[in-house]
């Protein structure tokens, strides 16, 4: 088994020209602002503040990288967040495009989707992408612990042509899917 607490902060880049080498096997985060990818990750390497909670919607603007011996996290920017100017939009989706297309080691997508409601527009572009690229992807659905006990055992249905095995309900505030989604990791690893 992994030890997720050895993972620490690397570094942040917000220009694709600043991107280095892929040299270890990757596990991307990708979702819409505020869907919890920040604290997920904080929750899964049991750490408080290691990834940056913002208050506001579209906190991360920059490709974050948090390294283990064995592998990367790598914390892509929300995408979805109306506030911003259009020009910052355009500088996220061509820095998402250029760091999906450098020939990264990326072993594993985790698709971040709010559980209390169907998957965006965007969700499920993202997702086609993960497809059409042939790379392997779970979808963590964030917030269960919003959730009563029928009303979480239903969530598959807003993925209705999706592998059971593929989705996670995931909560950051209670742990609920952590270990889970650190078996797919493992496994996306090799381990």
């Amino acid at each position: 088994m992994l030890n997720f607490e050895t993972v620490a902060f690397e570094t942040s880049f917000g220009f694709s020209q600043q991107l280095f080498a892929s040299d270890k096997p990757e596990i991307v985060f990708t979702g819409r602002s505020n869907v919890g990818k920040s604290s997920l990750i904080n929750k899964l390497c049991n750490k408080k503040s290691m990834a940056k909670v913002g208050q506001t919607p579209g906190k991360t603007q920059t490709i974050n990288f948090y390294n283990h011996p064995q592998f990367r996290l790598v914390d892509l920017p929300g995408y979805g967040y109306a506030k911003r100017a259009k020009s910052r939009k355009d500088d996220w989706g061509n820095l998402m495009e250029d760091y999906f297309q450098s020939g990264r080691d990326i072993r594993l997508a985790v698709a971040l989707t709010d559980i209390r409601h169907e998957p965006t527009a965007d969700d499920r572009m993202m997702i086609d992408f993960f497809v059409k690229a042939d790379i392997p992807f779970v979808i963590a659905a964030t917030k269960a612990d919003k959730l009563n006990k029928t009303e979480l055992a239903s969530f598959h249905k807003n993925f209705p042509n999706m592998n059971s095995s593929r989705l996670i309900a995931v909560s950051a505030l209670s742990g609920l899917g952590i270990d889970d989604l650190k078996r797919a990791i493992e496994d996306a690893c090799g381990n």
